[in-house]
């Protein structure tokens, strides 16, 4: 395990996108934008690294690119990620996230059976 891994932990938004991306299991950019009230181009900065480093996966569905953890991160990572969840779920920015994902209008999430069939 190289210390990367802490690396890409120690940044606010990458642990606010993470925090959502393991949550919800599939979330495209747009959605992650609009929760964290950020540029795309910002968010998607920070998905490249957390990508890099093997903690989220990407696929793309129709239109969409969708992230979610990835398959092959370690018990370890996994679990120190949930971890930060609990304590960090619960607080501010992370609470404020959700409620603003909840309230996103016309999620591709919540409609990709719809979009995609």
């Amino acid at each position: 395990m190289s210390s990367e891994f802490f690396k890409v932990l120690a940044d606010d938004t990458r642990l606010r996108c993470l925090s959502l991306i393991f949550e919800q299991q599939d979330i495209c950019v747009c959605e992650l934008s609009y929760a964290l009230d950020l540029p795309q181009s910002k968010i998607s900065r920070h998905l490249s690294i957390m990508k890099l480093n093997q903690l989220i996966a990407d696929r793309r569905q129709g239109q969409w690119v969708l992230y979610s953890p990835h398959p092959r991160a370690s018990a370890f990572q996994k679990e120190i990620i949930h971890m930060m969840m609990q304590e960090y779920n619960g607080q501010e920015p992370f609470k404020t996230d959700r409620k603003r994902l909840q309230a996103m209008p016309n999620r591709p999430a919540l409609n990709k059976e719809a979009a995609y069939v």
